[in-house]
């Protein structure tokens, strides 16, 4: 018997995985720049998917999550194609705060460096 939440894991996984490909393939341009899907959280049901999405180098990260959630269902519909689930899942795309945080803090840090204590 598995550990609960070991499925909700295995899913999220999946759908990371193929969601990174098709970012990559059908997403990502140069004036969107570097699209990476960063984690994604699947509701205990497995019906809602929160994908967090980080953008290096694009000029509107924001407009293009705009562009993921007006092309939701035709990325459901690619997605359903290639993972095999009972349900699929809705999806929700928000830019992970993560990666903005971590290079704040190493911003921080490097200017302690530089100025002293």
């Amino acid at each position: 018997m598995s550990k609960p939440g070991m499925r909700t894991r295995r899913v999220a996984e999946l759908i990371q995985e193929e969601l990174g490909r098709l970012m990559i393939h059908e997403f990502q341009d140069p004036a969107t720049g570097f699209v990476t899907v960063t984690r994604v959280e699947m509701t205990p049901d497995l019906l809602n998917a929160r994908v967090y999405l980080s953008v290096f180098g694009g000029t509107e990260p924001e407009a293009f999550v705009d562009r993921l959630e007006k092309s939701k269902g035709r990325i459901r519909k690619a997605l359903a194609s290639r993972i095999k689930l009972k349900y699929n899942p809705a999806l929700f795309f928000a830019l992970d705060p993560g990666p903005e945080y971590a290079d704040k803090i190493d911003r921080l840090i490097e200017r302690v460096k530089k100025h002293g204590a």
